[in-house]
């Protein structure tokens, strides 16, 4: 049987579809046991002659239709929203690759002018750089 929380969240939905399975029920006999699922599968008996056992299996098949349906749209909800950072996340991935991209290739030109305008000063700082890169090399085979 459903619990007392689950049976007040969806007390007009069980009222509903009580009325449409039971035509019998009126709304003074839903509302005596209103709150309590143990009145009201007593009022139901009482009304309509169903088992107890006929009238929980009824309930839960309500309740348990009605909480699969929001969790199933919960669900859905969440996927939407993770979907809508998950997109976000790729334009600004994008964004700023396409920035680095463009700042790297801004630098490659600068040091391609700056080789071409001052090549003899561009070839002593690469070969100072070679010497003291062969000098760490061989600093770190010796220990």
């Amino acid at each position: 049987m459903a619990n007392r929380e689950q049976f007040r969240g969806h007390w007009n939905e069980v009222k509903g579809r009580l009325k449409e399975h039971w035509g019998q029920l009126t709304e003074d006999d839903l509302q005596r046991a209103e709150g309590s699922a143990e009145q009201l599968v007593g009022v139901v008996q009482q009304k309509t002659g169903a088992t107890r056992k006929e009238v929980e299996k009824f309930l839960n098949n309500i309740l348990g239709g009605s909480l699969g349906d929001q969790a199933s749209e919960t669900v859905r909800q969440y996927s939407e929203a993770a979907q809508g950072f998950a997109d976000e996340a790729g334009a600004y991935a994008k964004e700023q690759a396409r920035r680095l991209a463009a700042q790297s290739s801004d630098y490659s030109a600068k040091i391609v002018d700056t080789i071409r305008t001052r090549p003899t000063e561009s070839l002593a700082i690469a070969f100072g750089i070679g010497i003291a890169a062969g000098a760490l090399f061989f600093a770190g085979r010796r220990r």
